[in-house]
């Protein structure tokens, strides 16, 4: 008797070790079901493809931002606006780009659309540029509002963004730092073209200066005085927390046209706020000249990315500049680090 309790004890054990019927949930997921359950990432992945610049044969000042998957370059045309897009860095040179303003006659901007920029603030497109009357002694920075949300509809003129000096001003850019927006550009210190200097002011919204404006740099290096005393074209770029405003010196149509650089230390309206670098970071080779006039993107995996215009023929000057672009490196330190310029750069895309 005792035998047979025994067995029916054990018949009873087994019954319960059985696994549970179709459609009841069992109480630890399988091996299997655990790594269904990790093996769902959709993070992109990426590959590396070589680039030969230049990517465009013909342009100058090349303003590149991107919005999303997508790149939008902004460019003149003689005293018109243009904005083309594209999906990639590598083909900037395809991009035809739509016209989105052209000018009246008989105004003060109805000429010499020089360097324009166009920015994404909070939420809506403006494109800043320098336009003159005809004579070049007038250039002034303007600003102009998209019509829409896509930045390749039509702009509406604002009008001239200034500070009261009310002097020659041209590549002006935007920096947003700590909730403040501020206004950088290349101007005079007087009324003759004698040296261009580096400004800034606050905004007080994306088409009003609201300060005086303030020096944070002048050509002061034998490097930067070359052909003409000049500081122009501020580009900003962030990481991390810090702050590089990387700006083009010496005459745009010389061999000697170079990067150089200041990097935010302290308050961004004091001169001691910027540290200036006591060399250019960025300067012709044997083979590529006048190196400058850049903007900052990513590719497509986020990293940076330079935009600038240089030549292919030592003396071409204004007429032979193409674009160009050229990954973006720092130090352990946190310092920029461009390199040198280069025909064949390497370029992350999406597999």
């Amino acid at each position: 008797m005792k035998l047979f309790i025994v067995m029916i004890i054990c018949l009873m054990l087994c019954a319960c070790s059985v696994a549970p019927p179709s459609g009841t949930q069992s109480a630890r997921p399988s091996a299997q079901a655990d790594a269904t359950q990790f093996n769902t990432s959709t993070s992109p992945s990426f590959k590396q493809i070589q680039v030969e610049n230049p990517v465009a044969k013909s342009g100058a000042d090349p303003y590149v931002i991107r919005d999303g998957d997508l790149y939008y370059y902004c460019y003149s045309t003689g005293n018109a606006l243009c904005v083309g897009k594209t999906d990639s860095l590598a083909s900037l040179g395809r991009v035809r780009g739509k016209r989105v303003y052209t000018p009246p006659s008989g105004t003060s901007y109805s000429h010499e659309y020089w360097a324009p920029e166009l920015h994404k603030i909070n939420g809506e497109w403006y494109i800043y540029v320098a336009a003159d009357n005809g004579s070049n002694h007038t250039h002034r920075m303007y600003v102009l509002k998209c019509n829409s949300s896509d930045p390749m509809d039509k702009y509406t003129m604002l009008g001239k963004i200034s500070d009261r000096s009310d002097k020659w001003a041209i590549d002006g850019t935007v920096l947003e730092h700590n909730g403040q927006m501020y206004f950088i550009w290349s101007g005079w210190p007087g009324d003759e073209n004698v040296v261009q200097n580096l400004y800034i002011a606050k905004m007080s919204d994306p088409m009003t200066i609201s300060s005086k404006r303030v020096c944070i740099s002048v050509p002061e290096y034998d490097w930067e005085r070359r052909g003409g005393a000049i500081n122009e074209g501020p580009a900003i770029l962030k990481r991390d927390g810090e702050i590089y405003l990387v700006y083009s010196a010496s005459g745009s149509w010389t061999d000697n046209y170079c990067l150089g650089l200041l990097r935010l230390m302290g308050d961004p309206m004091s001169p001691e706020g910027w540290k200036k670098s006591s060399s250019p970071v960025f300067k012709s080779t044997d083979s590529i000249f006048g190196p400058g006039h850049c903007s900052f993107t990513t590719a497509a995996d986020g990293s940076p990315y330079m935009v600038y215009h240089a030549n292919l023929v030592s003396g071409s000057g204004w007429g032979g500049r193409s674009v160009w672009i050229s990954p973006v490196g720092f130090s352990s330190r946190g310092d920029l680090i461009l390199g040198t310029p280069r025909k064949s750069v390497k370029l992350p895309v999406l597999e």
